[in-house]
């Protein structure tokens, strides 16, 4: 059965679940009434929160391409978008030229023909059905782009000078994330459904951590998962996501590890910081007591 055809937000959740991403009573809702209403959905929250990871799981459960757009600063729509393809175009016209064409509108009109049309993310999420396009980073952009993709969310269409309007016979689901580095507009907003994505307490990050894991020891995914749970606490620059929860309980079972200690954590800890401070401040922890206050 199709996503978009579920009768409620616990049947999207039980589907995601299938998919291995667990969400919570409101994460389902706000999924539910994006898919239903056709709504994008605007997910902001720190780094490594599952923001990316919920287009993806979103893309499986409706058995549909997942497009994705990077942004950048300095993007624009063309990148997006749409562009041409020169070299072939220029092909075509010597190929013309050589064969004695001298109808230069009928020239033109071949140049611009849907075949030398190179389909950026934003043309391919409008074009192919079902679909679901991932903006992501959006936060990276600037205002004019900001503009450009509230016109095209708002009618989930685009005008082609050369050819016409082109509109989506069906929207696509369409997430967009942003790490918060700069505040979004509200016109953007208005548009989206919106999510706050927190990290998670203890019980769902290691249900989390067990199910894209399944085959770490229990002990080690309890111990790490309460590991990360305190460093969230300890004023970091950069606080671990859970994908950096995952990374670490995965580089520890790659060594074999079945359990851990405050020894082997810290020699680990590259796989969670990313940061100098933070591996310093960690290292001034006492890791131990955490597991022990844990009883793992």
């Amino acid at each position: 059965m199709p996503i978009t055809r579920l009768d409620g937000p616990e049947q999207v959740r039980a589907r995601l679940a299938e998919t291995g991403y667990l969400v919570d009573e409101g994460l389902a809702v706000t999924c539910y009434l994006a898919l239903r209403l056709h709504r994008p959905l605007f997910c902001e929250g720190d780094a490594g929160v599952g923001k990316t990871a919920l287009a993806s799981a979103l893309a499986e459960a409706l058995d549909a391409p997942l497009i994705r757009l990077q942004c950048h600063e300095g993007i624009d729509a063309s990148q997006a978008l749409y562009d041409w393809d020169f070299p072939r175009q220029l092909l075509h016209l010597r190929a013309a030229e050589a064969a004695g064409v001298k109808d230069a509108d009928r020239l033109e009109s071949e140049l611009y023909d849907r075949r030398f049309l190179v389909a950026r993310p934003l043309l391919q999420a409008l074009q192919r059905q079902p679909s679901v396009l991932l903006v992501d980073e959006i936060d990276r952009a600037d205002d004019e782009f900001e503009a450009f993709l509230l016109e095209l969310l708002s009618e989930y269409a685009v005008t082609i000078p050369e050819l016409g309007a082109l509109r989506a016979e069906v929207p696509p689901v369409v997430v967009l994330t942003s790490n918060r580095t700069r505040e979004v507009h509200d016109a953007l907003k208005r548009r989206c459904l919106y999510h706050w994505f927190d990290h998670p307490g203890f019980a769902r990050e290691l249900a989390i951590v067990r199910r894209r894991l399944p085959d770490v020891s229990a002990r080690l995914a309890e111990q790490v998962t309460a590991l990360v749970q305190a460093l969230r606490g300890a004023d970091l620059v950069k606080p671990p996501g859970v994908a950096e929860t995952i990374d670490w309980a995965e580089a520890l079972d790659a060594l074999g590890a079945t359990e851990v200690d405050a020894e082997l954590a810290v020699s680990t800890l590259g796989s969670v910081l990313k940061y100098r401070e933070d591996m310093d401040r960690a290292r001034g922890l006492d890791l131990a007591a955490v597991l022990a206050a844990r009883g793992v």
